[in-house]
């Protein structure tokens, strides 16, 4: 069973972070590299990603995928899915929302199962580019999603 095997029916990726902080510009850039390459609904959330809930909510979503930079205590551009309890007990992300306020939001809004594909940064500081470790992570899961929704 590969990384991706929870990608079932209607998906929704959320892209969460701010391109102009480093490694924190995964989600977004992820998302905008997804669009239109795979069968999924692919938003970019930027900082905000409350104020997409109800576009969301309105996709009726079978599974949502939040992606988005967090600190998972491994390498640089190692990267991990995480369920709701998985979340609870990381470090979380770099963002002002806790993401498990998000995710209850969700799960009572919708019937979705509901993960985080996050990502280990190298650096989030402000004007900083993306690091090379994280933008390898990022190619190689555009190849995994892509393969995982073919198939």
């Amino acid at each position: 069973m590969g990384l991706l095997h929870f990608l079932k029916g209607k998906v929704v990726f959320i892209g969460i972070g701010n391109p102009l902080r480093g490694d924190d510009g995964f989600g977004p850039l992820l998302v905008q590299k997804l669009q239109g390459q795979v069968s999924a609904v692919c938003l970019d959330a930027g900082n905000a990603p409350e104020t997409y809930v109800g576009k969301i909510i309105k996709e009726k979503p079978d599974t949502i995928v939040l992606l988005d930079v967090v600190h998972l205590g491994l390498a640089p551009g190692e990267y991990a899915v995480l369920q709701k309890e998985d979340i609870l007990k990381t470090g979380f992300t770099t963002h002002d929302l806790s993401p498990n306020m998000l995710i209850q939001y969700l799960e009572s809004q919708t019937a979705a199962a509901i993960y985080l594909l996050g990502v280990q940064p190298q650096t989030t500081e402000f004007g900083a580019e993306m690091s090379e470790s994280v933008a390898k992570a990022l190619d190689n899961l555009v190849v995994k999603i892509k393969e995982a929704l073919d198939a």
